[in-house]
């Protein structure tokens, strides 16, 4: 079977071994959970509880009041305690819902199952996915229902089932894969009807074997429904990389899969939306991988929304030594973080610890051209970077700024040591900010 990829990019060290055959374990849920109304891309939720109001397991507590936004619901039964500013994970207190749990996990009757979800028709499929608030699971928490609503005029023929888990260390996913592949695909399938696609195929990297075996066997006779081995490289599992690396389809500068045909779906965003169409279980727990040097027993968790970071690790072990970095997601692209308090977001695949070295000192660039060599989205970094430093920001998108995934590539392989995603992330910011500020005058 022959290996697919995408051009550039890069071979990080995996780190996978520790936890890749540690099944999911279910995290019991704390005495107290604190939940954003921002986990998502897009508008925050608004509240539709206040202090001392009761919730139920799955109760809406949050409403989204826009078309990017998603709901949020409550992860237990319970008290509201308060609805104000908490830590998040982003680095900045946002609002959120605190609840007291009564530990009787008693079920919301918003809840309510269909007998056959493929009964339903694509807008009642979509609007019990908005229902569940659903949202991407990989990493960027984009509203689910608005990917599985195309424009007219650009019809969808193929649905992408990413099971790439690109980043280093994580393996939550490959345990989604190897535990849940009949949810997945069923899945899948009601994501294909949602969009009218004609055929759907599952992506699965190959230092995955036997998840590549198992829905290999799984799909046998589905003649709308196909397996294809991709390469283990980083960042195989980005959207457009995925694309290319399987259809040979190049999704235009400022473009979306859409453009292309195409809706991507992560593995365990595929399978909550099975959840929530069939079940009406609505999104209030995900899958996330605690790992790292810096970890006592590195696990693969089934955890639910609103859990601070601090019971997750001690239930792994603890940290073992003074000191560490703790972050959120994959060492590529996670977020480092300054308190244990924060909760566990629809956007937490990983909680990842380890001993942090100094930081290594910046030189001056070489010209080696190897950022340029590695990126995956074709940019020149080191040059975008001169432009943002000094101001000239309309060269800076013309040079693709707004293009770049915030991968880490250029950064990983400059010898010059030089923060390039820093320095993207800032001219993303400010081209953005610019951009809207002449749209308002």
């Amino acid at each position: 079977m022959n290996t697919k990829t995408f051009p550039h990019g890069i071979h990080p060290p995996e780190y996978k071994e520790e936890t890749a055959e540690k099944k999911l374990q279910h995290l019991s849920p704390p005495d107290k959970v604190f939940i954003p109304l921002s986990q998502h891309f897009g508008r925050p939720a608004d509240p539709l509880v206040k202090k001392g109001d009761p919730v139920d397991l799955g109760q809406k507590i949050g409403k989204a009041p826009a078309l990017f936004s998603a709901a949020v619901h409550s992860s237990v039964s319970g008290k509201v305690l308060k609805v104000g500013s908490t830590h998040h994970p982003s680095g900045k207190p946002l609002l959120a819902i605190t609840i007291k749990n009564d530990g009787e996990d008693r079920l919301s009757s918003e809840v309510k199952e269909v007998e056959d979800p493929f009964s339903l028709s694509p807008d009642r499929i979509r609007e019990r996915v908005k229902e569940a608030g659903i949202v991407g699971l990989g990493g960027a928490a984009f509203p689910t229902a608005v990917k599985l609503a195309p424009p007219k005029d650009k019809p969808i023929d193929t649905i992408l089932i990413n099971g790439c888990e690109c980043e280093p260390v994580l393996t939550s996913d490959y345990r989604m894969m190897m535990e849940y592949s009949d949810d997945i695909l069923q899945g899948a399938e009601l994501i294909r009807k949602a969009t009218g696609a004609e055929k759907i195929i599952v992506g699965i990297e190959d230092n995955k074997k036997k998840a590549l075996s198992l829905f290999q066997e799984k799909t046998k006779g589905h003649p709308s429904t196909s397996v294809a081995l991709l390469k283990t490289k980083y960042p195989q599992g980005a959207e457009k990389n995925l694309i290319y690396a399987l259809l040979r389809r190049e999704v235009p500068r400022g473009g979306l899969p859409f453009d292309v045909g195409v809706v991507v779906q992560n593995v365990g965003t595929t399978k909550v939306v099975y959840d929530g169409v069939k079940h009406g279980v609505p999104l209030y727990q995900r899958s996330l991988t605690v790992a790292g040097s810096g970890i006592g027993d590195p696990q693969n968790l089934m955890v639910r929304l609103g859990t601070p970071f601090q019971k997750v690790i001690d239930f792994c072990g603890g940290l073992k030594e003074d000191g560490p970095i703790v972050v959120m997601g994959g060492p590529m692209m996670g977020i480092s973080q300054w308190t244990l308090d924060v909760p566990v977001i629809k956007g937490t695949s990983g909680i990842l610890a380890w001993k942090l070295d100094s930081p290594p000192e910046e030189t001056a660039c070489i010209r080696c051209g190897r950022c340029i060599s590695h990126c995956p989205m074709r940019l020149a970094p080191t040059q975008i970077k001169k432009y943002v430093e000094f101001e000239h920001l309309s060269e800076a998108e013309e040079w693709g700024v707004l293009d770049c995934v915030e991968c880490g590539c250029c950064q990983y392989i400059c010898p010059s040591k030089i923060p390039l995603v820093h320095w993207m992330r800032l001219g993303k910011a400010k081209v953005s900010n610019l951009k809207r500020k002449k749209k308002s005058e």
